[in-house]
């Protein structure tokens, strides 16, 4: 038989709730920190889209130039296919256009259709026949 005395109690161990709360809090207070030195690289690995998509028009305008010795502003001559935007509920974050050409030259631009760290300032890069790809407004 048992003594009511010496029975000892099974107790399992466990963090308090204040103990979590407090964790919580120090991981929150760090993700805080730690968010707005992220929204620099979001724009520079949506800037990668704007980069491409301007490259690739150049080497089409270059075709384009060689085959008949002058630039266009129209895309369906030099087969470029424009992505839907997300305004247009595609997954595009750039508009691209053609600015200027002529038969010596063109310029096209990239202009962002969303504003990566809400500063109310939209990215733009341009590009032109010499491929002198340049970032005109940083976001």
């Amino acid at each position: 038989m048992k003594k009511k005395g010496t029975q000892k109690k099974n107790r399992v161990k466990a963090y308090s709730l204040s103990e979590i709360l407090i964790v919580l809090a120090i991981i929150g207070i760090l993700i805080m920190l730690v968010l707005p030195n992220q929204t620099s690289v979001i724009a520079q690995a949506k800037s990668l889209e704007a980069q491409n998509m301007l490259n690739h028009l150049y080497n089409l305008e270059k075709n384009y130039f060689y085959r008949h010795s002058k630039y266009s502003n129209n895309f369906d001559e030099i087969g470029f296919t424009k992505e839907p935007t997300i305004s247009e509920g595609g997954q595009a974050v750039y508009e691209i256009s053609i600015v200027e050409f002529s038969n010596n030259g063109f310029k096209a631009k990239a202009r962002a259709l969303s504003d990566f760290d809400g500063d109310n300032i939209f990215n733009e890069w341009e590009i032109d026949h010499k491929r002198k790809l340049v970032e005109t407004v940083k976001d």
